[in-house]
């Protein structure tokens, strides 16, 4: 079930995001740069009603494409003007939000030299951001701020140093408070610089403290080691490694070299997609480890899994209305019914795609360690 339900949210996002050439002139003019686009760069733009336009300069080029969404199937196709300059505006709006994209220049896939680059897909993808009418919970403020570090801990296991992100409150480090800690797992294709880039987590929090809704924590992101299994065999990869790494180097680390409140009562797990699918094993493998379960379109949670285990404090699930809604209501309510603590939530008109887990994090962070 967890499986079917990470495979076909991933499938739906696919197909939803095919967009083709806009041919219509009946949409908004308030064309502006996307807010993820390089400095001094006019293109790609986006206006008010979600739609995306891109110029791209290459003379020599005979057809350019842009693909957006996971896997990068269908996509604009852009127009050659006299001045070498391709462009091209989708057929319709797209999901609020971050997205990825590439172009494939006569067959052959190049990043939009607008656009910033983000860590997706197993590459480095550009990025555009659709302004999303609820964004201030994750827009930069001024409020105080907290940090994100890197961290090389050591891995006997893998018989190397590897790289994790450590966000700390405001605050931190002033006196000698110690603070809960989430550990916050990508998707499949992405790395450890997920959640702080593309999820923008760091500042969600930040906002959050700012209005006194949650009870400041420690979020550690790092590498699931999970782009080793290739794209569709997803219900081959093997969970070993990695909760090696986690659970036995990263987390001792953590505790030794941070003010964490070191126990199972003050450690969560969360994970979005194959993250989810990673929360989902670690935390029935390792139930004495934590004590809040969140999967973020990840699949769900059953009764029966969960018997005979530590109890925990809290099961969350989300998704995107666009995915499998029905199916994470109906397991929290399943879990409910059996005595746990179970919350479901859904984003409104968005699929599997990072607003939907900004979104989820917001939802999910004011429920841990209260």
């Amino acid at each position: 079930m967890h499986n079917n339900f990470f495979t076909l949210s991933l499938t739906a996002i696919m197909l939803a995001s095919i967009c083709r050439a806009q041919t219509s002139p009946n949409i908004s003019d308030d064309f502006k740069p996307s807010p993820l686009n390089q400095p001094g760069q006019e293109y790609p733009q986006v206006n008010s009603l979600g739609y995306a336009r891109f110029r791209v300069k290459a003379p020599q080029a005979d057809s350019i494409r842009v693909s957006l969404g996971l896997g990068g199937r269908g996509g604009t196709l852009l127009t050659k003007g006299a001045d070498g300059f391709f462009t091209g505006t989708t057929e319709g709006p797209m999901d609020e939000g971050f997205h990825y994209y590439h172009l494939t220049i006569d067959g052959g896939i190049f990043n939009d030299p607008g656009a910033l680059n983000y860590y997706g897909s197993t590459r480095w993808e550009s990025g555009i951001e659709i302004p999303a009418k609820d964004q201030d919970f994750y827009a930069l403020k001024d409020v105080p701020h907290g940090n994100v570090q890197q961290v090389l801990f050591p891995s006997k296991s893998t018989g190397t140093s590897r790289r994790a992100y450590v966000y700390t409150p405001p605050g931190y480090g002033r006196s000698a408070k110690k603070y809960p800690v989430l550990y916050l797992q990508h998707g499949w294709g992405e790395d450890e610089t997920a959640w702080s880039n593309q999820g923008r987590a760091n500042l969600i929090m930040d906002n959050l403290i700012a209005d006194a809704k949650v009870k400041p924590f420690i979020i550690v992101m790092t590498y699931g080691m999970t782009n080793e299994t290739k794209w569709g065999g997803m219900r081959n990869f093997k969970i070993d490694a990695f909760q090696t790494v986690l659970t036995e180097e990263l987390i001792p680390y953590i505790d030794a070299n941070f003010q964490t409140l070191a126990n199972r009562e003050n450690r969560a797990m969360a994970g979005l997609s194959m993250g989810g699918m990673e929360t989902h094993t670690i935390t029935l493998n390792k139930p004495e480890l934590f004590n809040y379960y969140a999967l973020l379109s990840g699949g769900t949670f059953n009764p029966e899994e969960l018997k005979g285990k530590p109890k925990p404090k809290l099961i969350f699930l989300s998704c995107g209305s666009k995915e499998r809604p029905d199916g994470v209501k109906t397991a929290a309510t399943t879990l409910k019914d059996a005595g746990f603590n179970a919350v479901s939530y859904v984003s409104e008109n968005t699929a599997h795609e990072f607003l939907t887990w900004r979104r989820s994090l917001r939802e999910l962070a004011p429920l841990l360690f209260n």
